[in-house]
C-alpha cells in the first residue's frame, strides 16, 4: 500500500510539474510567417561592424536580401524607443554609460564602431522594413519594463507586417499575455550551466533554464541558446509551441538545427535558403 501511496504522489507532482513548465501552442495565421524563417540577427550586419548591428544600413539589407530580422528595443532618459542590444554603449560607440541614462539626442550623436551609423529609433527601423521582413523584436530587462511595454505595443499597433515579441524578463512576457494577447509572444532562455556562469543565483538558474513561471507568462515560442534544451521545449513542440534558435554562426550543425527549430536566428554568413518573399 505504501508504494501505491508514493506512486501517486510521484505522479501527482509530475503532473503538477508540466503544468508549471508547459508553454501554450503557437497560433497558426500569427505564427505562419515565423515558421521556417532566417532572421538576422540585430540586422545583416558585418562581422568587424563596418556594418554595425542594429543599425539603419543592417535592417535595410536584410529586407532586401529577404531574410526576416530580430532586434532589440529599450528606453533612453527621456523615454525614446531605440534599437539597441547592450544596457551599455561601452562597447559599440567611445563614450561610457547605461543607455538609459542618455537622452536621444545625445546617444544619435554618437558614431557606432566609428562609422557613420548612429543608434536608430524603433520607428525608423520598422519604417526602412516596412513589413518586408517578419520581425522579432526583444525587449530587454528593466524595472521600467511597463513604459517600454507600452510603447513598444503602441508603435507595433501602427505598423503593417508580421511581428512577434520576445524577452529574457518573465516580466515582459508576462505583460503581453495580459495586454495584448493576440501577439505571438515568446521566452528567451538559456541552459542551466550558462545562467551559473552569468552568476545568477542558483534559484533563478533552476527558473530559468527549467521556466517553471510559463504557467504565469504563458509563452507562445521557447527562443533558446546553446546546451541541454529544457523539457518545455519538447513537451511544447508535442502541443504546437514554436522553438526558435539563436544565435546560428556559420560553422554550426544547420541540417541539425533545421530538424530541431522552426525559427532561426543567424550572423557572420548568409544562409542559403530564405523562407520569406
Amino acid at each position: 500500500m505504501g508504494w501505491l501511496i508514493a506512486a501517486c504522489i510521484i505522479v501527482f507532482l509530475l503532473i503538477c510539474y508540466c503544468f508549471l513548465i508547459l508553454p501554450r501552442p503557437a497560433k497558426k495565421a500569427p505564427s505562419a510567417p515565423f515558421k521556417g524563417l532566417m532572421a538576422a540577427h540585430r540586422g545583416l550586419y558585418e562581422k568587424d561592424q563596418s556594418v554595425a548591428e542594429n543599425s539603419l544600413e543592417a535592417f535595410r539589407r536584410a529586407a532586401t536580401e529577404g531574410y526576416g530580422v530580430e532586434l532589440d528595443v529599450q528606453l533612453t532618459k527621456d523615454g525614446a524607443v531605440v534599437v539597441f542590444h547592450d544596457d551599455t554603449v561601452d562597447r559599440m560607440t567611445a563614450e561610457k554609460g547605461r543607455v538609459d541614462s542618455f537622452t536621444l539626442s545625445e546617444l544619435q550623436a554618437m558614431p557606432l564602431m566609428g562609422t557613420e551609423h548612429r543608434i536608430p529609433l524603433f520607428t525608423d527601423v520598422m519604417a526602412v522594413l516596412d513589413g518586408k521582413s517578419p520581425t522579432i523584436v526583444e525587449l530587454k530587462s528593466t524595472e521600467n519594463y511597463p513604459e517600454l511595454c507600452e510603447k513598444t505595443l503602441a508603435i507595433l499597433r501602427t505598423l503593417k507586417g508580421p511581428y512577434c515579441v520576445e524577452s529574457f524578463d518573465p516580466r515582459i512576457v508576462r505583460w503581453f499575455y495580459k495586454n495584448a494577447p493576440d501577439l505571438v509572444r515568446g521566452q528567451l532562455t538559456e541552459s542551466f550551466s550558462h545562467w551559473r556562469e552569468a552568476g545568477l543565483p542558483l534559484w533563478r538558474c533552476i527558473m530559468m533554464h527549467t521556466l517553471c513561471i510559463n504557467f504565469l507568462t504563458h509563452p507562445q515560442f521557447i527562443a533558446f541558446g546553446r546546451g541541454h534544451r529544457p523539457l518545455c521545449m519538447f513537451l511544447g513542440h508535442a502541443i504546437g509551441t514554436m522553438r526558435v534558435f539563436w544565435t546560428e554562426r556559420p560553422d554550426a550543425d544547420h541540417a541539425l538545427l533545421q530538424k530541431r527549430y522552426d525559427c532561426r536566428i543567424f550572423e557572420h554568413y548568409r544562409p542559403e535558403k530564405r523562407y520569406h518573399k
